[in-house]
């Protein structure tokens, strides 16, 4: 029975990871359906949910609001990221720009970027700006610890060989500290953008006329759950998206990295 077992276990591993996430979903939505069914939650059902989001597509809200909130994140995200790795570049190679920056980044780290939502209303209107800023600021405080960290984690065994080969700062900056910290760089690149879609939707809670954040707290006053179902899982489906491609771009930029089965 333990051979059965295992060579079981053996064919399920085979399977192509696309086909287990799409039964993983099944499973999902069946165990959603019979919750539902049999009234053990007040909560709208898969059908229910889907029927609404065909009512969103025809009117055309879904894609309005799916367009402002990723014009959002990725503005945010990306200024964030782009800001981020050359600070976190700074911070891990110069004892200095360390000791200067890291105790800001730290203390920044500590506040959630919702509570500073208040302020960038205030301080910036209730335009677009303070929806990014807040964005930008949750992106930027995941991914600039990640590069740092990548920094002083490559191994000094590397660094030293590479002096002792003749090479200069900047070479060995180049060569052997980029690329040990680009692992460390990604999985601080996808934080930051889970950061940035959970703060996406408390920032549209405030002063938004669009967005899918905005679109739950019009559906809250109504006690509308299958539209916020709809931009739940919208939000999901998008963030998953995003998530995959940078995944693909880590295994493109890490081949060289061993990684376990």
């Amino acid at each position: 029975m333990t051979d059965e077992t295992e060579t079981r276990s053996r064919s399920v591993a085979d399977l192509p990871p696309l086909l287990i996430n799409v039964v993983a979903f099944a499973i999902g939505i069946a165990i959603w359906w019979a919750i539902t069914a049999a009234k053990l939650v007040v909560l709208p059902g898969p059908y229910e949910v889907l029927v609404r989001a065909g009512e969103l597509i025809r009117n055309g809200q879904l894609f309005t609001d799916i367009f402002a909130s990723l014009r959002r994140v990725l503005t945010g995200f990306a200024l964030g990221v782009a800001l981020a790795i050359p600070v976190g570049f700074l911070m891990g190679w110069y004892k200095v720009a360390r000791a200067l920056i890291e105790p800001y980044v730290q203390f920044f780290r500590m506040i959630p970027p919702l509570a500073v939502i208040p302020l960038a209303i205030v301080t910036m209107g209730i335009d677009e700006a303070p929806k990014i800023f807040v964005i930008f600021l949750a992106s930027f405080l995941s991914c600039v610890v990640a590069t740092y960290q990548g920094v002083i984690s490559v191994d000094r065994t590397l660094i030293n060989a590479a002096r002792v080969l003749g090479a200069r700062d900047g070479t060995i900056f180049a060569r052997v500290v980029i690329p040990a910290s680009v692992p460390f760089i990604l999985v601080g690149v996808r934080i930051g953008l889970g950061s940035a879609w959970a703060t996406v939707v408390a920032a549209e809670l405030i002063a938004a006329q669009s967005g899918l954040g905005f679109r739950m707290q019009q559906a809250q006053l109504y006690y509308d759950l299958p539209t916020i179902f709809v931009s739940l899982i919208t939000i999901g489906i998008l963030g998953l998206l995003m998530d995959r491609l940078l995944q693909a771009t880590e295994r493109r930029l890490t081949q060289w990295q061993e990684r376990a089965q």
